[in-house]
């Protein structure tokens, strides 16, 4: 049996890319993973615990005082390059599953409002301006606008309260915007927030307006439902389809549910992290081969809300959880793959995402010991390898080429 297992810590990064600083200058400083070890050893703090993380290879990758410099476990270490413009979840998950996403249009609200407007009004809609401002206020009740917690322009959002408007309502909205979006993503968001929408909209950077969705409440309210609507992108030649087509159960746990097509997946959305791992291993303990991905987005919520105590313990918690893993995944060709798709340093002075490489740890119970792994130019290379690991033929995706140590030439 072969069983592969994809945990995307969202938004951690190991230090900046040679070009994170194009949009933000500062960002060229950014060091997720760095910044957040640094803080907690501040005055009053103590260094953060990471043992599994560090048995994985991490601070072969990213050497840090805190993280062990050596491993007994049969790992291969490396850090991959993101192969996409910007940093974005949505767009980092789908080259991590094998799409080429090279090519991401980026466009304010501002700039299609006659457009969108039209596209909605004339699927029977209600449209109009708020306060004047770039901002669409469909029906009276959902929102759609910039989305601001990624790079200016990436992505747009319909967003609405459930108590206004069941969900199946806010995503038919969306998707008349996506009809006529040029951006990656358009975004539904349905949840329970703690006021009006309209109070929580604000300036973003770059130009946009939109609303603060972590402001809102949404992601602890409970009941949140998304769905993410993705440019045009041939599925069939991603990681989960290809899979899937080879008779292996694809689980997807977290945002990694929301985000990732596979008609027949078992899907196990969740945002507590605790609740991320405890699906993940349900899965592993299943008999049979399987390919699980799953996400834990609470490090991506500490990143966006520059909390980096918030973001240390966030990575305690995902260590406990890894360990759990890499007890269950002892069996030959078992992998278990932990990385990220983007950075989000808490430390960094705004509320983005930031340009960073990602780590590649790998752990394999029937590896030859400790391997460091070259610089993968793609996260398109990690989904890959995790096919390689499958027994699946890499060439069956759209993108990526599978990672080999020096030794393997």
């Amino acid at each position: 049996m072969s069983r592969t297992v994809i945990v995307v810590i969202d938004g951690f990064g190991i230090g900046a890319m040679p070009d994170a600083g194009a949009l933000r200058p500062g960002d060229a400083a950014a060091d997720t993973c760095g910044h957040v070890l640094d803080h907690a050893r501040g005055p009053g703090g103590r260094p953060l615990r990471l043992p599994v993380l560090g048995a994985l290879g991490l601070g072969l990758v990213h050497p840090h005082p805190d993280l062990a410099r050596g491993t007994r476990l049969p790992v291969a270490a490396g850090r991959a390059a993101l192969g996409y413009p910007g940093a974005d979840t949505f767009a980092g998950h789908q080259t991590m599953m094998g799409a080429d996403f090279s090519r991401v249009t980026v466009a304010r609200l501002a700039e299609h409002l006659d457009e969108v407007s039209g596209a909605l009004r004339a699927a029977g809609h209600r449209v109009e301006l708020l306060d004047g401002r770039p901002l669409l206020v469909v029906d009276g009740s959902v929102l759609v606008h910039d989305n601001l917690e990624a790079d200016p322009g990436i992505n747009w959002n319909a967003t609405g309260r459930l108590e206004d408007l069941p969900f199946d309502g806010i995503l038919s909205i969306a998707r008349t915007v996506r009809a006529v979006a040029p951006v990656a993503r358009v975004i539904a968001v349905g949840g329970h927030a703690d006021g009006p929408l309209p109070d929580f909209v604000r300036d973003g950077d770059g130009g946009t307006f939109g609303l603060d969705t972590p402001a809102t409440g949404v992601y602890r309210n409970g009941g949140l439902e998304v769905q993410h609507l993705g440019a045009p992108l041939d599925h069939t030649r991603q990681l989960p389809e290809l899979a899937a087509r080879a008779g292996l159960p694809v689980t997807l746990v977290g945002k990694a549910a929301d985000i990732l097509a596979c008609e027949s997946a078992t899907r196990r959305p969740a945002v507590p992290t605790a609740d991320v791992f405890a699906h993940t291993l349900e899965a592993v303990r299943a008999p049979g081969d399987a390919l699980v991905v799953a996400n834990v987005q609470e490090s991506d919520l500490a990143g966006h809300q520059q909390d980096p105590e918030r973001y240390g313990r966030i990575l305690e918690q995902a260590d406990a959880g890894l360990a759990a893993l890499v007890a269950l995944l002892d069996r030959p060709g078992d992998r278990l793959v932990v990385t990220g798709d983007h950075g989000n340093d808490p430390t960094i002075g705004h509320a983005y995402h930031t340009r960073e490489y990602v780590p590649v740890l790998i752990h394999r119970p029937d590896g030859p010991g400790v391997e460091l792994l070259p610089d993968a130019a793609s996260l398109a290379d990690v989904g890959a390898t995790a096919a390689a690991a499958l027994g699946l033929d890499p060439a069956g995706l759209a993108n990526g080429a599978r990672l080999r140590t020096a030794a393997e030439g």
